[in-house]
């Protein structure tokens, strides 16, 4: 019986280095992912100078993401903000198109109707009139 105890035991430091362990790993893990992102999304690098620093970076990991953030890592940051701002513009812009090209809900026309009859371009008749078509269709 005192064997399956002390076979079990794990002191708490040891714990806390195993999980120390795992979350420099994990964080490894993740700059190695940004840093493969950012080479393959630089558009002022060449094919080239992409094949080379993905090697780099591959074969001699710990050197050569030190010397990718040293030498490109001022301008990561730039690219990402870009990145970003061009897929929201992206996104504004299909939203707007999207929205234009749908049609315009009972509601909102008989609003707009109502609008144009209370400032006075359209007529009372006419507005009924366009109001049956709206409610019609």
């Amino acid at each position: 019986m005192a064997l399956a105890a002390s076979s079990s035991s794990y002191p708490l430091l040891n714990v806390f280095w195993t999980m120390l362990e795992f979350f420099l790993w994990v964080i490894w893990i993740w700059i190695l992912i940004v840093v493969f992102i950012d080479i393959f999304r630089s558009r002022d690098m060449s094919g080239g100078a992409k094949a080379l620093w993905f090697l780099f970076v591959l074969f001699i990991p710990l050197i050569g993401v030190l010397v990718y953030l040293i030498v490109r890592g001022g301008s990561m940051h730039e690219r990402a903000a870009q990145d970003a701002k061009q897929q929201d513009a992206e996104f504004r812009s299909y939203v707007q198109q999207a929205a234009a090209s749908s049609p315009a809900s009972t509601a909102d026309q008989l609003a707009k109707l109502a609008d144009l009859r209370d400032r006075g371009v359209i007529s009372a008749e006419e507005f009924e009139r366009e109001k049956a078509k709206v409610l019609a269709s």
